[in-house]
């Protein structure tokens, strides 16, 4: 019997790890206010954020 295929968008980056944040009230401040200049969703403001500290990794 062949392999059912999943349902849903196809995308090049899947994303299946979950983490589960705690922020203080200033992060989570910081957060929203980036999100709502910007306007991008608090997951993509978290990957930027991630990304950001890749970068400090690589200096």
């Amino acid at each position: 019997m062949p392999e059912k295929k999943k349902m849903g968008r196809p995308t090049d980056n899947p994303k299946g790890t979950s983490v589960h944040v705690r922020l203080d009230q200033e992060c989570c401040d910081v957060l929203d206010a980036y999100c709502k200049k910007v306007p991008v969703p608090r997951t993509e403001a978290i990957r930027r954020g991630i990304k950001l500290l890749k970068g400090e990794l690589e200096k």
